[in-house]
């Protein structure tokens, strides 16, 4: 086992529980919620793993935590950070099955972003020799969000709708689609990624900014009949998106991507057309899914990265040292992800 220091260097929150705010993951100045620290290396216990960082990819989710906008509280003074790619350095009893490993994991003891991460053995994957550390990095949040997500699409119906189309899980989202033979609509804030994302396998591609969008969705949605709406935007066009979709459709809101807060317009939709509008959460996916069931999805998602079928866009790379400072600029690149290394 490697040699494991009683410090390490940590990107640290400083705001604590929640904000009651609800601003979307945007921010100007990662020093407003973050700041640089030395802290212990956290020890694991029963059931957990300490993990020497590799690289830490950035989520939306990441910023709406350090904001205090996050179905979970901040705790003051721990390191921010969900998902990431290492190796286990050291094991508490009933996890020394990964000992030495190289995995992905969602961290949930002590944040990403820190030179050594304490989480579940649960919320770990080892990764095949042949995945990059950087698609490592990005395998869980994501990919397997995509495919539990289309899974729920794919028993609705061979159409589905999908927000927030550019983004990395839009991607993954409109590949699978294609590949299982369904039908992914798009939607999208720039005509430019209309063919981008028809190449990649949406069916259809909307501009969510122009002015007769509802209209042309209401025309597609009599015709392909999308029962499942995935959702990251959540916002008043959402709502309206959903009161066009035809009986029975599931609006599924997974993000929150923009600050305005819907209200229903159609409630009686929900009683005379069998509407339902529903969150998901892949902490609770990864926690209640059976293991053999998890084990394909893993099983899939690995394969597909390591054969080229899939691929994590990178937009910048930050020094974890650079966190604080280089973040909010870091961002702006918005179609890739922000992968942060030691």
């Amino acid at each position: 086992m490697t040699q494991i220091p009683e410090t390490m260097f940590a990107v640290l929150q400083t705001g604590d529980g929640y904000s009651g705010q609800a601003t979307g993951p945007a921010i100007s100045d990662a020093s407003d919620y973050l700041e640089n620290g030395e802290i212990a290396v956290p020890t694991p216990g029963p059931g957990q793993v300490l993990i020497k960082l590799r690289v830490a990819s950035v989520n939306p989710s990441d910023m709406h935590f350090i904001k205090g906008e996050y179905g979970q509280p901040r705790v003051k003074g721990h390191p921010a950070g969900f998902e990431g790619c290492g190796d286990v350095v050291a094991t508490g009893k009933g996890a020394e099955g990964l000992a030495g490993q190289r995995v992905a994991f969602v961290a949930a003891g002590s944040g990403a972003w820190a030179d050594y991460v304490v989480t579940q053995a649960q919320m770990c994957i080892p990764l095949r020799p042949d995945i990059s550390d950087e698609d490592g990095a990005a395998q869980i949040v994501n990919p397997l969000t995509a495919m539990a997500m289309v899974d729920i699409a794919k028993s609705e119906g061979d159409a589905f709708v999908i927000s927030a189309a550019t983004s990395q899980l839009g991607k993954l989202m409109c590949m699978l689609g294609r590949d299982l033979g369904l039908k992914p609509i798009a939607l999208v804030r720039r005509a430019e990624a209309i063919e981008p994302l028809k190449e990649l396998g949406a069916a259809e591609v909307l501009v969510t900014s122009d002015p007769d969008m509802l209209k042309k969705f209401a025309k597609i949605s009599a015709e392909l009949k999308p029962r499942v709406f995935l959702d990251a935007v959540s916002n008043q066009q959402s709502e309206q998106i959903f009161a066009a979709m035809p009986n029975r459709a599931r609006w599924v809101s997974y993000g929150k991507l923009d600050a305005e807060l819907p209200s229903l317009s159609r409630m009686g939709q929900l009683v005379f057309m069998g509407k339902k509008i529903e969150g998901f959460w892949l902490t609770n996916w990864m926690m209640t899914t059976p293991p053999a069931d998890q084990g394909r999805v893993v099983a899939e998602v690995q394969a597909r990265f390591a054969d080229g079928r899939w691929k994590t866009d990178v937009s910048a790379h930050l020094p974890l040292r650079d966190v604080v400072s280089g973040l909010a600029d870091a961002l702006k690149k918005t179609d890739g992800k922000v992968m942060i290394t030691p």
